[in-house]
């Protein structure tokens, strides 16, 4: 499926282009347990982000506007994959330093204004995934002393 609709995305065509994109966020932010699946495989996917990350700097205001609601749900995913969070990490000064830019022209839109800061909050407190959190703890096992 997403492969089919990513030649939306790609597309040339402005309307094709903003609809699918448009749609997209709709899929990923309705909160309910059949859209679960498919946002989590959606965010998990590396080349996703970085198409989300490359439309963020489309020439259309209103395209990156649109990829702005689809790039949130990858940065506020608690679970972050390992690619995701490394794209992320990699450019993370970067990132903080364009949304404190993007679309510094929408004052009047609080919700978007909130979502921008807590975005900004959340990609300057990222960390690497720690060397304990990534292998499995050691499991704690009984002395095994035969019987006499």
């Amino acid at each position: 499926f997403f492969g089919c609709y990513r030649v939306l995305l790609d597309s040339e065509k402005y309307v094709t282009k903003r609809q699918s994109l448009k749609l997209l966020g709709e899929l990923l932010l309705r909160v309910d347990r059949h859209n679960f699946v498919v946002m989590t495989k959606y965010i998990s996917n590396p080349e996703n982000l970085k198409l989300m990350m490359n439309m963020l700097r489309d020439k259309s205001p209103n395209i990156q506007f649109e990829a702005f609601h689809v790039f949130k749900v990858f940065v506020a995913n608690p679970i972050k994959t390992p690619p995701i969070l490394d794209i992320l990490l990699k450019n993370k000064e970067k990132l903080v330093e364009f949304l404190m830019h993007f679309h510094a022209d929408r004052t009047e839109d609080e919700q978007f204004n909130d979502e921008k800061t807590y975005l900004i909050k959340q990609i300057k407190e990222l960390q690497p995934a720690s060397a304990t959190a990534a292998t499995p703890s050691a499991t704690n096992q009984m002395d095994q002393t035969p019987a006499s």
